[in-house]
């Protein structure tokens, strides 16, 4: 009898110390594989036992059953979250289980800045390393997605919002593109496309004067001025005369070579405003929002005109005569002198 208690103290020793081996290891931080860092994709729908395998098997845990112990001691086992992770150095399965539990998937972010046009965003696209600059030009051809918008829309340029996007490692093209257009529809509410259609303005007019807006200036506080200008000239009868809008159309014809010539601007395209009157066909570029409330709140001024002063800013004038004194003072006096 003394000899079976022995044996079985022997035994519940053993395990006991066995259990200890295999708690401490919950607790022991662990890296099994050899680069600097592994990616783990979770699947929709995995249970923590085929996440535990995965992560195994990418040298993230040290074995299925430490992973189960510490799933069981951590209480979240129903709040792992599907996504690509990233992890790097030695970690403890808690601190594995809690990046799964916060959803902290691995991101990469790509801004977009305002006044890009299509295939400026596709090479940003494709030097970001997500994929190539024709899947983006692509993608973005689809005008359908703005149809509800603007049922003329022949593509996207003017409706990828510009904005900062977080994309996993996979991001496609076409998934990109169409949360640049869920954002932009975000951005033109209902209060913007009110204020629209109250001026009797249709939300692709507003898009492509914005447009004009965004590549005029990037100096927020002249913004509503460019954007009255534009309007009173509309409402003249006044050709916009607008220079990026030959660059656009040098830019589509494969034309540009970096700097306005004269000649230039006789090249025809509709989209060159110094050749036809009124709006282009459609926007030249992706404004921001400011641009937008600019154009839907224009300055109360009378000025058709305005020159650059070199410097990123604008001088406005009413009169063409004011306009060519403020000419030969800011772009002949001026270069004269350098």
């Amino acid at each position: 009898m003394r000899r079976l208690i022995f044996v079985v103290l022997a035994v519940l020793v053993a395990i006991a110390a066995a259990a200890g081996v295999i708690y401490s290891r919950v607790d022991r931080p662990f890296k099994g594989y050899t680069g600097p860092e592994q990616f783990v994709e979770v699947p929709a729908g995995a249970g923590p036992a085929a996440i535990g395998r995965r992560l195994v098997e990418r040298g993230v845990v040290r074995d299925a059953l430490t992973w189960r112990i510490a799933v069981f001691k951590s209480g979240e086992a129903r709040s792992l979250k599907a996504g690509e992770y990233r992890f790097a150095g030695e970690l403890r399965p808690a601190d594995v289980i809690g990046k799964l539990a916060r959803g902290e998937v691995f991101l990469r972010p790509i801004t977009f800045p305002e006044g890009l046009t299509i295939q400026e965003m596709a090479k940003l696209f494709e030097s970001h390393g997500f994929g190539s600059a024709a899947s983006f030009a692509a993608a973005a051809r689809n005008g359908a997605l703005v149809s509800a918008l603007d049922p003329k829309a022949p593509d996207l340029e003017g409706y990828l919002y510009p904005e900062t996007y977080p994309l996993p490692r996979r991001a496609d093209a076409a998934t990109l593109v169409r949360s640049m257009v869920t954002r932009f529809e975000q951005v033109m509410g209902s209060d913007l496309r009110d204020a629209g259609a109250t001026r009797g303005l249709p939300v692709r007019e507003v898009v492509t004067l914005a447009s004009l807006v965004e590549k005029e200036t990037a100096r927020p506080e002249e913004r509503p001025a460019v954007a009255a200008v534009y309007l009173n000239r509309l409402k003249t009868g006044m050709g916009l005369q607008c220079d990026p809008t030959v660059i656009y159309a040098l830019q589509k014809a494969g034309k540009y070579t970096g700097n306005l010539t004269r000649p230039d601007l006789a090249f025809d395209s509709p989209y060159n405003t110094y050749r036809y009157a009124g709006l282009p066909p459609g926007p030249i570029a992706a404004p921001g929002r400011p641009s937008i409330e600019a154009v839907l709140r224009p300055a109360d001024v009378d000025y058709l005109y305005f020159v650059s002063r070199n410097d990123g800013s604008h001088v406005f004038s009413r009169t063409y005569e004011e306009h060519r004194a403020k000419v030969r003072e800011f772009q002949v006096d001026y270069f004269k002198g350098k």
